[in-house]
Order: structure tokens, then sequence, then C-alpha cells
């Protein structure tokens, strides 16, 4: 126990690290920067290329990875922040998204997908005092963090321009008054922040010895919920909370196992969002404003007359059966089934303004329950399409409920975790969901007796649910439900002022997204035949929330179309797919910096 606390101990020094540089830049910029995480990975990544590759001493490959974070920071600033001031709150966050995306993908790209042995030479349980093992590494891993949280704090407290990091912290509008150069701060912020995450990831290499350039997402979920845990924007409140998620994490792995690392985590992180979402230190008014507009204003949406719609609908369902081949039907059936998830998100972000980074979470729950529900239970494909969907809507608003009373990024930090919390439990629940052997043998759909295998039957049924979702969308958009969403969407405050109740009006929104994400996961399961926890990961939600935003937030067909263009053409042509993923980055970066109305504009 006491060496399981010491663990806890030392990985929540890393732990603070990151959250540092979270709760520092949302204090500044009043911003979540989601690529932290890949910063943190760079570092580690750009470590150990220093010192295994090049042969570099231990200090100076530490030192080259913070150099190289450093200028990742300011480049994030530039690029995410700085061209968005007087945008939607919500451009700047979707940016920091694909900048992630891009900067994780770019690293397996450079480095390799594999894992690597990270160079060090120092002892580790070298030293023993009572009961309790430690080494060299573990007290220069203690040494280091703090000080480099002390120099932080001294920095900010003690110097003029820690004072102007404090004061941009604290109001804006009055540090610019008073001469302080808001933008310079900004930068500043951003550079110390992934300074701090290089740092991190060096640690974290030389005390677990391997690193992969995938680390960064768990890392960045690691320090979102010690940033949550200890108040966002409360530096003491980062420490504090690293080094009660470490030793949580250390206790439960000790428990448990080690499998549940990421499942403890991610409670956390949504018991403090639910009981305490300003955190034990956080200042009572943390929770910012909502993230209102989703792109409102962007641009007016274009108009398709009703026959244009009808005429290429009869051309997809009609002629492109006869003039594809199996392939191209097969592409055409995904296509018709991730744009059914985007118009989950459709719902959920672009018509209810809640911007949903863990919608792979419910398109995992209509996958599993119809997987298991034709494999184990011997249900008909029908009866578990539909029951998939309905258990999702189900389950959806109640793993939801910690989102339903929050705003602004703590909703996308919510969902994030709840997408990633779902995969975990799925993970670990061997004695249902059979872990991460996935289930193998899921039978093919029927219609009257008769398998729907021929790629042909399978596009046509794919195609004839996401009619029957999109008109669904459809018309719940221009109903007096629809209308209460547009308002939670645009302005809080002002709908509540006219009796929408918030948190029913969130809930029923999730509830339609999860019934809409159950179906298409359903129908991809017995597209595949086999899933497994892996295959509903957090690019999945990504994908969608691109596809989404390229189509124009809360416009149907625009979803679709968007789907057709991200998921078709990388799966027809096999020389992008070891680009898909960047692509998908780099195509929302460039949205939100200049077309952030989409194709179709906002509706």
């Amino acid at each position: 126990m006491l060496d399981a606390l010491v663990t806890g101990l030392i990985t929540g020094n890393t732990y603070a690290l990151i959250a540092l540089g979270i709760s520092l830049i949302f204090g500044v910029a009043d911003l979540i920067n989601f690529a932290h995480g890949s910063v943190f990975a760079a570092g580690a990544m750009v470590g150990w290329w220093l010192g295994a590759d090049l042969g570099w001493p231990l200090w100076a490959a530490a030192a080259g990875a913070v150099a190289v974070t450093v200028a990742l920071g300011l480049l994030i600033e530039r690029l995410a922040l700085r061209p968005l001031v007087g945008g939607p709150p919500i451009a700047p966050l979707l940016s920091t998204v694909a900048i992630g995306l891009i900067l994780d993908r770019g690293l397996e790209l450079v480095f390799g997908p594999e894992t690597r042995r990270f160079p060090s030479a120092l002892a580790t349980g070298n030293f023993r005092v009572g009961g309790i093992r430690f080494g060299t590494l573990d007290l220069v891993i203690l040494a280091t963090s703090l000080i480099g949280m002390g120099a932080l704090w001294l920095f900010l407290r003690r110097s003029r321009l820690g004072w102007a990091v404090r004061a941009t912290a604290q109001d804006r509008d009055a540090a610019r008054q008073m001469g302080v150069n808001v933008e310079g701060v900004q930068g500043l912020s951003f550079a110390l922040a992934s300074g701090l995450a290089g740092v991190g990831g060096v640690l974290v290499g030389m005390y677990y010895g391997n690193i992969e350039p995938s680390i960064g997402f768990d890392a960045g979920i690691s320090g979102f919920t010690a940033a949550v845990l200890g108040g966002l924007g409360s530096l003491p409140g980062a420490v504090v909370g690293g080094l009660l998620l470490g030793v949580a994490e250390s206790l439960g792995v000790t428990w448990f196992g080690g499998s549940t690392r990421q499942l403890v985590s991610f409670a956390v992180l949504i018991g403090v969002l639910w009981l305490r979402p300003n955190g034990l230190l956080g200042a009572a008014g943390a929770l910012r404003e909502p993230l209102t507009g989703t792109f409102a204003g962007g641009g007016a949406a274009l108009r398709v007359r009703p026959w244009q719609v009808a005429l290429g609908a009869a051309l997809a369902l009609g002629v492109l059966p006869l003039v594809a081949n199996p392939y191209q039907l097969q592409v055409a059936t995904l296509v018709a089934i991730y744009a059914l998830l985007a118009l989950s998100l459709t719902l959920v972000a672009g018509t209810a303004g809640q911007v949903s980074l863990g919608q792979a979470g419910f398109f995992a729950i209509g996958a599993y329950a119809a997987g298991l529900l034709t494999t184990d239970g011997g249900w008909g494909f029908w009866p578990a399409l539909l029951a998939a969907g309905v258990v999702a809507a189900i389950l959806g608003p109640i793993v939801i409920a910690p989102a339903l009373r929050l705003r602004g990024h703590y909703v996308s930090i919510a969902t994030l975790g709840i997408g990633a919390m779902v995969a975990a439990v799925i993970l670990n629940w061997e004695d249902l969901t059979y872990g991460p052997l996935g289930i193998f043998g899921i039978p093919p759909p029927t219609f009257f007796g008769r398998e729907i295998v021929a790629p042909r039957d399978t596009f046509w049924l794919a195609s004839a649910v996401l009619l029957v979702g999109a008109g669904l969308v459809w018309r719940l958009q221009r109903s007096q439900l629809g209308l209460a969403w547009r308002g939670v969407r645009d302005d809080e405050v002002a709908a509540r002022s006219v009796g929408v109740d918030l948190a029913s009006s969130k809930a029923l929104a999730f509830a339609v997204g999860a019934f809409l994400s159950g179906l298409a996961g359903s129908l991809l399961a017995h597209q595949f035949t086999y899933i497994a926890p892996d295959t509903f990961g957090f690019q999945v939600s990504l994908l969608a929330l691109t596809v989404v935003v390229l189509g124009g937030m809360s416009n149907i067909l625009g979803a679709i179309l968007a789907a057709a263009v991200l998921v078709g053409a990388p799966e027809l042509f096999r020389p992008l797919q070891d680009v898909r993923i960047l692509a998908y980055g780099l195509i929302l970066l460039l949205l939100v910096r200049f077309r952030p109305q989409g194709l179709l504009g906002v509706r």
C-alpha cells in the first residue's frame, strides 16, 4: 500500500505539470486547450529521439524537448486563438481539437506508431525506507516537478511579467487598459504551459520506460481531470488535483488491476464535474458563459429546393447501385452509417448547441447492444436494431447527466470523458462485452427471412435508415422543441427567461442524438460482423464533429454531403488512408478559420 502511495505521488507530479499548463491557459485565454496532451506526447517523442537516436545527454535531450514544445505552444496560440478573437467562443475550442489531431497523427507519421524504449541512466528501486522502495529516478522526477512548480509560482508572484499574466487572467479588458500587451501575455502563457507539458513528457518517458506517439490522449484526459479536480484556472488546485489523481489511479491499479487505470481517471473526472464542477480550490464563478452561437451567425445557409433533394436521393438510391462496383457500394454503405452518426451530432451540437466530443460512446453502446442481442440473445436484426437505438437513448441522458447543468468548455470536457469512459467500461466488463476480444460472428441483417449480404442491398438498407433518421431530425428541428433547442444554443439566459427548462431540453437532445447514434452503431456492427473497443475511439467522435462542421452545423443535407467527402474519398482512394486522420484535422482547422458556416451554411 505504501509503495502504491509513493507511485501515485510520483505519477501525480507529472499530472500536475500537465494540469498547471491547462489551468494557466484557461485562466489567461478562457480556453480549454485540447491540444495540450498532444504537446505532452511531442515532448516525450522529441526527448526520446534526442536521447536514444542522437545520443544526447539526458539533460540536453530534456532541454531540447522543452524548446520544441515551447515553439509548439506559440504556434498553437497563433493558429487557434489569435486569428479567432471576436468570433464565436466555440471556434478556438474546435481549433485546438483540430491541432491536437494534426499533432497526434503527425507524430505517428514522423516517428512511427510502435512503442519504443525511453533511455534513462537513473536507477530505480535502489533506496528503501521502512516498507517503501524508491529509486534515484523517483527523486529526480519529484525534484524536477517541485522546482518547476516553484519557479512558476515565483514568476507569477514576484516578476512584473508574472503580474501581467495574473492581471490578464483576472480581467482582460482592465489589463489592456492598464497597458498590458494581452496578446503577448497569451503567447507567453501558451509557451510556459507547453514547456511544462514537455517536461512532463520526458519525465513520464523516464518513469515508465516505454513511450509511443499516441500517449497524448490519455495524458490529456489525466491533465483535464487533475485541473478540473483542483479547479480550472487555479494553479494550486492543479497541483493538488494532480497528486490526488495520481494516488487514486495507483490505488485503483493495486486493488483492481492495471486495465482499470483509465477507468479510474474517467470516473474521477465525471464525478467531480457532477458533484463539484468548480473543483476543490476553484472560484465559485468558474463556470464561464456558455459557448453560444455555434457559428449561427457565420453565414447564410444555401437554399436547396425540395425537388433538388428528391432528385439527389433518387440518383443515389437508383443510379448508384447500377453503376458502382461492390467495393464502391460497401464504401457508400459506410458513408450512410457515418452520415447517420453525424446527424445525431447535428442535432446535439448544431441545433441544441452542446458541443459533444464523445459521440462515439453512444455509437459503441448501439453497436454492442445489437451485437450482444443477436449473438448471445438470438434476436433478429430488426428488433435488435430498434433496441440498440432505444438502449442508447435511455443510457444517453443517464451517462450525460453530469454535463446537463454545465456550460461552455465544461460540456466538451464532460462529453470527452464520458465517451472515453464508455470505451473503458466496454474494455473492462469482460463478462458482458468480452473485453478486448470483442464480439465475433455478428449475423448479417435479414428482411422477411432473407439475409441481406449483397453490397447493393446493404447500401439500400443503410440508406433507408439514414432517410428515416434525416426525416426525424428535420421534423424535430421545425417543431416547438427544436425552437427551444435553438434558444438554448443561442442564449441560455434568454431561453430560461421564457420558460425553457435547460436541463430537460439538453437531456432530450442527447437522448434523440444517442438514439440515432445507436442505430448507426447497430448498422456498423452488422456491416463489419466484428466489433471491439478500439473501433469506437476518440477519432470517431472527431470525424463526426468534422463532418458536422464541414456540412454546416444543424444542416441535415450538409452533414450527408460532408460524410460522402470525408468518409467516402479516403476509402475509395487507398493512398489517402495513411493521412486520412491528418486530413480530418486540417479540414476542421481550415473550416473554423475560413468557412465556419460549412458547405451549405448553418440553419
